[in-house]
Parts: structure tokens; C-alpha cells; sequence
């Protein structure tokens, strides 16, 4: 059963639940700064310098299983950068070698290859909380992206998100073609709802952060907290979730009354604060031309990216159209219009 070091008490006032839940961060970068999107653990570490070498590995040689497929993986193979256990090869179209193996490029540390884009993003581009969804994403949208990491105009406001750096790492490894293989493969596959089953509540279960996911807490330490101003995204199953279950979802826990806030938002532009979204996302959040669908996407990565483009950290063609969008929103505004953004259920195709 897994363990959690995080402790609480059951009856907080006010002030006192505002400090545990904080307690679960890592102080944030910016004032204002939306933690619960980032999920910096209070206990933060930075990695070691690149090139360093991995401690070594007791071997495992333990077949591991999930529901609906007759594929066995050591973790090993489920975690290879190079060639990750795919789950469920009849749910995508055959995969382009950047997608399926990467490429180590000689003499280069693991850090500075091309890493399989399907390790974290998965073989179906759902991929996870702490980092992106790319599956239906517009071509043309993917390849800028990609450029902007190379390009040094796309990265985290947050340097603790390490996993934004190995991007840009990984965007500068990959070459032309690979970018454009890996963008007309993930274009292919369409977004499909729902990933995120989203729940209204004013508490949430007891969560420990690491590595930018929250991990409900299990036996004598699980309990409920009170959820604040914040959006909470754990995996409905912790173990899948470790495997790297492409089919596995996710709850997004979003406070009392967000989502009907959002939709003002969202739809209006709220009397001049911000610009109605769908006039660049479309009709109903599912893209316009190049420009991506944000419909029942993670609020987490879609937080992160408001903020980089509001602290000019994210920047580019698409980005620099967003700054004043995002500009005048608040800590609440974002919350509010994100949980009705994961709200959304796609109903046709996305760009």
C-alpha cells in the first residue's frame, strides 16, 4: 500500500487550512503564481546536473499488467525513453519512429536526445496532468510550438519544472522531419472526452504532490482537505497511472460554482476583462484553423501555459496574440475559467 508523509488535522479554520494547503507547495516563482498547476513539492530537490550519472538500479525483472490487453512489461521497458512499453497498439495508427523509439544521438547524454515523444505524451497523445496533451492538435500549431522551444521563446516561468526543460532539449535533438512526423501523427488522432471527470466540491481528498501530479493518499493518512482556490488533478488509479495506462483518466476536483463563473467568462469576455475564447478556439473550444481546441483539456497544463504567456516567459507567434488576453485575469479568473474549459465534452472534430 503506498505511503505519504503528508498529515492533517480534520477540523481547520479558515487560516489554518489556507497554510496546509500551501504547506503542499514549493514556494512559487511569481507572486500570485497558480502552485496547485505547477505542483512544485514542498520537499523539492533539484535534479543533478545533466550528464550525471543514474544511481544503479536493483534489476526487476516483474511482469506488470493492465485491464484490456494481454502485454506484460518490466518497469524498465515501461519507462525505456527509447522504445516505452506500448500498451495498446490497435487504439493509434502505426507509429513514426520519433514517436515510438526516439533517437540517442551519440556522445550526447539522455538529457540531450530525442526522447520517445510517446514516453510521456503516450502512444495516443492523451498524455498526462504535468504535461501536455497533443493529440488533435493543428499541425501548423505543433511545428510553431516546437520551433519556439528551439527557438528559446517557449519556456516554464517556473525554472523547477524540470520537465519543460528536457522540451526544449528534446525540440533542439529532433530534426525537421521528426518534428513534422511527430505533428502529422498526433494531428491524426482525435481528441476524445471524457479524459477528466470533473467534480464540484468545496473538499478533496487528501493529496501528496510529486513530480507535478497530485497522489491521493491511501490508509491511515487519507482523509479530506479543504480545496480552496485551486483545481486538484490526481489519476483515478494511482498504479495505472504509474504504468503508464494511456487509457486511464483522471478527476479534476474544481471549487463550488466554478464552473457556471467560467462560462461568463469563456463566452463573454466578461464586460471587457478578458476576450471571449471562442473567438480564436472556435465554436464550442474545438479550434479554429490553427489555433487548438481547449475543450476537456488539463486545466493544470492549460494554467501553466496562461501564466507563462502572462510573465512573457512563453512567447511566439500564437503566444504574443494571448498576452493581453490573459493579462488582466486573476488567480480566481483562471481557476474559474479552467474548470469550465475541463468542463467541456468534445462532440466533433477538434483542430
Amino acid at each position: 500500500m503506498r505511503r505519504f508523509f503528508f498529515r492533517g488535522v480534520l477540523a481547520l479554520t479558515p487560516l489554518v487550512a489556507v497554510a496546509v494547503l500551501e504547506a503542499q507547495y514549493a514556494p512559487p516563482a511569481q507572486p500570485g503564481q497558480p502552485s496547485w498547476a505547477y505542483g512544485i513539492q514542498a520537499d523539492y530537490k533539484a535534479p543533478p546536473p545533466a550528464g550525471t550519472p543514474a544511481p544503479a538500479a536493483s534489476p526487476d525483472t516483474t511482469l506488470h499488467k493492465l485491464p484490456g490487453t494481454d502485454s506484460a512489461f518490466t518497469r524498465a521497458q515501461i519507462q525505456d525513453g527509447f522504445g516505452p512499453a506500448d500498451w495498446y497498439p490497435n487504439d493509434h495508427p502505426p507509429m513514426p519512429e520519433i514517436v515510438a523509439k526516439g533517437r540517442r544521438i551519440p556522445g550526447k547524454p539522455v538529457s540531450e536526445s530525442a526522447r520517445a515523444c510517446g514516453l510521456c505524451h503516450y502512444p495516443n497523445g492523451k498524455g498526462r496532468a504535468e504535461n501536455s496533451s497533443v493529440s488533435g492538435l493543428p499541425v501548423a500549431y505543433f511545428i510553431q510550438q516546437m520551433q519556439d522551444f528551439r527557438n528559446g521563446l517557449r519556456a516554464s516561468s517556473e525554472p523547477r519544472k524540470a520537465n519543460a526543460v528536457f522540451m526544449v532539449n528534446i525540440a533542439k535533438a529532433m530534426t525537421d522531419q521528426e518534428i513534422n512526423d511527430a505533428a502529422q501523427y498526433f494531428a491524426a488522432i482525435r481528441w476524445t472526452t471524457p479524459y477528466f471527470r470533473v467534480v464540484e466540491t468545496n473538499t478533496v481528498p487528501k493529496t501528496r504532490v510529486s513530480n507535478g501530479v497530485h497522489f491521493a493518499l491511501e490508509g491511515a493518512e487519507a482523509g479530506t482537505e479543504p480545496l480552496g482556490q485551486r483545481i486538484v488533478e490526481s489519476p483515478e488509479h494511482t498504479e495505472r497511472f504509474e504504468l503508464r495506462d494511456p487509457r486511464d483518466g483522471w478527476v479534476a476536483y474544481v471549487p463550488v460554482g466554478s464552473i457556471k463563473k467560467g462560462e461568463a467568462l469563456v463566452t463573454t469576455g466578461g464586460n471587457g476583462k478578458t476576450v471571449a475564447c471562442g473567438v480564436c478556439h472556435g465554436a464550442n473550444l474545438l479550434g479554429l484553423g490553427p489555433v487548438p481546441a481547449i475543450a476537456g483539456r488539463s486545466p493544470s497544463m492549460l494554467a501553466r501555459q496562461m501564466w507563462d504567456m502572462k510573465q512573457g516567459t512563453r512567447r511566439g507567434l500564437w503566444a504574443d496574440l494571448m498576452k493581453p488576453v490573459v493579462q488582466n485575469l486573476t488567480a480566481e479568473d483562471l481557476v474559474n475559467i479552467l474548470a469550465y474549459t475541463v468542463s467541456r465534452r468534445v462532440t466533433g472534430p477538434t483542430n
